[in-house]
């Protein structure tokens, strides 16, 4: 195992999405790593999207010790996922570095597998996290009303983050209704978020997490080119000014959620 240098920027923080098995960050994750811990990044939760990236983000979580991962299906591979695959997922579970179930849920945006199928997918998903305690990330595009409705009756021992929430308060509402946190990406930079900047002003501070979706969603200056974990400190710098708090009070409280759902150690 891989371990970081001490000391690095403060306050920490914590990118709880972030996918390091995919192009570019695979072919330099010692040195996107390194810019992240010199960011003040000390911690972050790499993400599952079918079974064998699964495996990659576990395999990584092994060789680096502030990295932890996520296994799951990811909505668009419903269609293709076996039983094996299952088999495999569950396997992943016990594992000491693996702290959620994700990315699992629905996408109507894009249908590459049928609604029904990514229901019934993610639906078994709910019920494994549920069996094993683990908490669930959560992608909805477009698919708000089922994603409730699948949670609702599944609710008793489950908790979890909308990943790179892209609803209105009032949808914001109804998920801290349920005791799951928002998570907001680099698209809160975006000069069109506004709908988005609302809503990081209407959520409380002890229901926010902040990630990149790296290598995805590059924040403002660097949209249009891939993302990296270092770069969540411009999410947070963004939530303090909507919120007109101290980036520091941002750091402080959506790390101590970060940690409080996945528990993560203190680092």
């Amino acid at each position: 195992m891989l371990s970081v240098k001490k000391g690095p920027a403060r306050p920490w923080l914590v990118d709880t999405h972030v996918h390091l098995d995919l192009l570019p960050l695979s072919e330099g994750l010692d040195a996107a790593i390194e810019r992240a811990w010199d960011a003040g990044v000390v911690q972050m939760v790499t993400i599952g999207i079918d079974a064998q990236s699964s495996r990659r983000a576990v395999t990584i979580a092994e060789d680096y010790e502030n990295v932890y991962a996520a296994v799951g299906i990811h909505p668009h591979d419903a269609a293709h996922v076996t039983a094996d695959d299952f088999f495999s997922l569950e396997g992943l579970l016990a594992h000491p570095k693996v702290v959620a179930i994700g990315e699992i849920g629905l996408d109507y945006a894009k249908e590459f597998s049928p609604r029904h199928v990514q229901q019934e997918v993610f639906v078994s998903l709910l019920d494994l996290a549920r069996r094993t305690g683990l908490p669930v990330v959560i992608h909805d595009r477009e698919a708000h009303d089922d994603i409730l409705a699948c949670i609702q009756p599944r609710l008793e021992g489950l908790t979890g983050v909308f990943h790179c929430y892209s609803g209105d308060e009032n949808l914001a509402r109804r998920i801290l209704d349920l005791g799951f946190y928002v998570s907001i990406t680099g698209i809160v930079t975006f000069p069109k978020a506004d709908i988005l900047r609302s809503v990081v002003g209407y959520v409380p501070l002890d229901r926010l997490l902040i990630e990149t979706d790296s290598p995805y969603l590059s924040p403002v200056p660097f949209r249009g080119r891939p993302n990296e974990p270092a770069r969540v400190a411009l999410v947070a710098e963004a939530i303090a000014r909507i919120r007109n708090i101290p980036f520091e009070e941002v750091a402080s409280c959506t790390s101590a959620n970060a940690r409080a759902l996945f528990r993560l150690p203190s680092p």
